[in-house]
C-alpha cells in the first residue's frame, strides 16, 4: 500500500519498516526516475535516481546483506 501526495505520486514504504514507523524512507517511481524521501518529513527534499542507478543500489544492498556486511 502506498501514500498519495498532492502531486499524485504513490509513495511506498518498505514492508520491513514495521507498524511503528521508525527510520524509514519512501520511494515513488515517476517519469523514468525513482524518488526517495524521508517518511517522517514528507514535505522535505526528495533524492532523484535514474531507474538504472536505483536498480544497482538495490542489487548492492542485497549483496551486502547476503555477505553479512
Amino acid at each position: 500500500m502506498g501514500v498519495a501526495d498532492p502531486h499524485g505520486l504513490m509513495w511506498r514504504k518498505s514492508t520491513r519498516s514495521g507498524e511503528n514507523g521508525g527510520n524509514c524512507v519512501e520511494v515513488a517511481a515517476f517519469s523514468g526516475v525513482v524518488g526517495v524521501r524521508d517518511s517522517k518529513n514528507r514535505s522535505g527534499p526528495v533524492l532523484i535516481f535514474s531507474c538504472r542507478e536505483w536498480k544497482v543500489f538495490l542489487q548492492e544492498v542485497k549483496r551486502s546483506r547476503a555477505a553479512g556486511a
